[in-house]
């Protein structure tokens, strides 16, 4: 754990950019992602 804390400290632009890419790409998951929870029920 603490190997990443050191990396993270030398290497800060790095991170920057892969929150960046996580958060983008959540916001994408959710735009792309089908919100149909309850489907359509027909009563005949």
């Amino acid at each position: 754990m603490n190997q990443i804390v050191i990396m993270a400290l030398r290497k800060p632009y790095t991170f920057v950019v892969l929150s960046i890419l996580i958060v983008l790409s959540g916001i994408r998951a959710m735009r792309h992602t089908p919100t149909d929870v309850f489907p359509t029920i027909k009563t005949a």
